[in-house]
């Protein structure tokens, strides 16, 4: 071996070595592994590049994690002299093979414990000439880890995914389960595969929708990852920014289009598109680009499940499932119409329509509820409207009824703090305008997702103003309350100066649990000191009252 060479295969080798003992110790520390994983490290890039940092002979950048590209936590030491001896040949035909059966025996070795590699390991090598970089990369198979690896996926599948419930696998191993499902060294990645999958675990999870929505996120993360690192670099440039905007290779370099996989390409674009639309939008628009029929189907007209347009008397309207969209156009600005846009969009839902969808809307009409923090959406805007007319009230709680689902939002702001729970306008607007829908706004406050809607902290307030504190009142008005977000302010327009009112709030209170009891008491009074403050201050009959209801608070 040119003694250049040597120099430079030892400083890396050593260097390599070192970073992996320490690693080593750390996955030593690691006392659960999960069945679905082989191994943990399966990179390596040893990289030359020309700098004055640490002197003339540039520096040795070492990653044991394949980097972004706007990253930089490569280990660095300082090369030696004998840089300026190496050739491209030399790299090429000594120095890589070297490098290369060095980490093919490590690899394959014991050395480390049995969970210190994957069954897979890319070896690459840059060197960063006057002109031009050179770069050589090969790949590590472990075959034994490998068929040990399908056998427990397989033993997964049949055990925590097919069996019946109450069986569910560990949180860390759908982790690992979402990921493998996108490599084709475990699965075909087709729909007819893949699919009955996704279905049969998210189904067990039905009961336990933090657990739901983490698998969810798993495989919506994996199938982006397939899209971004398999799928459309064969096509696109990828972006710097690591955003959407993806340039079409030129046709000479352009991989041919593969059927099977612009297929999956589509079908994960849909799946993604339930959490991440702009994701989904994006991909179809590149699947576009490339020729596909069916991608510009999907952004025109939807899946094809549902017609795609409608024309009544008073109404136009049209639909895609895809994009998760409706537009209506009132044509008349009358009690019929709306009521005839409430059915079309009652009818979508009751056949499958994506209950998180954005409404379109042309009207003349611009009416808003009386809630500060709500958007003033489109969709805000057609709910408002409708609620003008009392005749609709059973309609519009028909609709309320039909699209409540906990964790889900609709799409009509940027995902954020004036996201909402679906049917929300309608379900405000008919609580704040007849007593008759008190227990469907009840329900509602049930529903809804305290940890991470907020606009319904507002609507204590403004219930007040348009209905007062009244004994008869105190238990939708603590359910109002209970709806809203921990850390939501006090109510200012809540009094409670009448005994009868502290006995109201009382008889609610009592059988609540302690939590329960602060939260709605806090968001009355302020705190417990303030509560405290005005039982001092009352006058009997209220001031026993009050003290009763600061005997509920365990704090004081």
């Amino acid at each position: 071996m040119n003694q250049a060479v040597e120099a430079f295969l030892n400083d890396v080798w050593t260097e390599v070595t070192s970073i992996y003992a320490r690693e080593h110790q750390m996955v030593d520390r690691t006392k659960k592994h999960s069945p679905l994983q082989a191994g943990i490290r399966d990179f390596l890039r040893v990289a030359w590049r020309r700098s004055n940092a640490y002197g003339e002979q540039g520096n040795i950048h070492i990653d044991i994690d394949e980097p972004f590209s706007w990253s930089d936590s490569s280990y660095t030491i300082e090369a030696g002299p004998y840089i300026a001896e190496l050739t491209d040949e030399l790299l090429s035909q000594e120095f890589f093979p070297a490098l290369y059966e060095l980490v093919d025996n490590l690899f394959r070795s014991d050395d480390f414990g049995p969970y210190f590699f994957d069954y897979q390991f890319q070896v690459v090598f840059e060197f960063e000439g006057e002109h031009s970089e050179l770069r050589l990369c090969r790949r590590l198979l472990h075959e034994q880890k490998l068929a040990g690896l399908q056998k427990s996926l397989e033993d997964f599948i049949q055990t925590k995914v097919l069996s019946d419930p109450p069986v569910l696998p560990k949180a860390e191993d759908m982790f690992f389960f979402a990921y493998h499902l996108m490599n084709p060294d475990l699965m075909k990645q087709q729909e007819e595969v893949i699919e009955p999958l996704i279905r049969r675990l998210s189904d067990k999870l039905q009961q336990n929708q933090q657990r739901k929505r983490e698998w969810i996120g798993h495989y919506t993360s994996a199938f982006d990852k397939w899209a971004q690192e398999h799928f459309l670099p064969q096509y696109f440039v990828r972006p710097d920014d690591y955003g959407f905007d993806w340039k079409l290779k030129e046709e000479s370099i352009r991989h041919v289009v593969d059927a099977e996989e612009m297929d999956f390409f589509l079908y994960i674009a849909l799946q993604i598109g339930f959490t991440k639309p702009d994701t989904r939008q994006k991909y179809l628009e590149l699947a576009g680009q490339l020729g596909s029929m069916q991608a510009l189907q999907y952004l025109k007209v939807g899946s094809g499940k549902f017609r795609s347009t409608y024309r009544g008397e008073r109404v136009e309207g049209s639909n895609n499932d895809v994009t998760q969209t409706i537009e209506i156009r009132i044509l008349a600005e009358e009690e019929k119409a709306y009521g005839e846009a409430l059915d079309y969009i009652i009818n979508l839902l009751q056949e499958s329509f994506p209950k998180g969808y954005q409404l379109k809307l042309k009207t003349v009409q611009k009416h808003f509820l009386p809630l500060h923090n709500l958007a003033k959406s489109k969709l805000h805007q057609f709910f408002a409207n409708a609620l003008s007319y009392p005749a609709l009230f059973p309609k519009l709680a028909e609709y309320a009824d039909l699209v409540m689902e906990e964790f889900a939002w609709y799409r009509d702001v940027v995902p954020g703090e004036k996201s909402v729970m679906p049917g929300t306008y309608a379900v405000f607007g008919l609580g704040l305008y007849s007593e008759s829908y008190f227990p469907l706004v009840c329900r509602y406050m049930e529903l809804v997702d305290t940890e991470h809607q907020m606009v319904q902290d507002s609507y204590a307030q403004a219930f007040i103003d348009a209905h007062g504190v009244k004994t008869e009142h105190m238990p939708i008005l603590t359910s109002i309350l209970l709806g809203g977000n921990e850390e939501a302010r006090p109510v200012k327009n809540i009094t409670i100066d009448r005994p009868e009112l502290a006995e109201a709030l009382i008889q609610v209170l009592k059988n609540k649990k302690n939590h329960e009891c602060e939260l709605v008491l806090c968001r009355i009074f302020g705190s417990a000191d303030k509560l405290a403050r005005a039982v001092r201050q009352a006058h009997p009959p209220l001031k026993e009252g009050l003290e009763q209801l600061s005997s509920l608070l365990k704090i004081r």
